[in-house]
């Protein structure tokens, strides 16, 4: 017997036109997450990773905001800030 009735919510989110943008947004929030706990992890302040980024600190505001989208550079360039490597992958 089926425990779950009806379709998978990836699958409502695609027929609306939604699926990409979902996706986007939650890697981000992933990516953002990892960043902040490195950050917190190293004891660097958006002040000082605004300057090892070279860039400003509403600059590091918007690549902290998993609603603003931002580049596979930007990103290669935030873990390199921290001296880490960005690694993807498909699932």
């Amino acid at each position: 017997m089926k425990k779950h009735i009806g379709s998978k919510f990836d699958d409502f989110l695609e027929k609306e036109g939604l699926l990409e943008e979902a996706e986007s947004v939650a890697a981000k929030r992933v990516f953002v997450f990892q960043i902040e706990k490195e950050m917190k992890r190293q004891k660097i302040d958006k002040s000082e990773f605004a300057a090892r980024l070279e860039t400003s600190r509403s600059a590091v505001d918007r690549i902290l905001d998993p609603e603003c989208p931002s580049t596979l550079k930007t990103f290669a360039k935030a873990a390199r800030a921290l001296g880490k490597h960005l690694k993807i992958n498909l699932a």
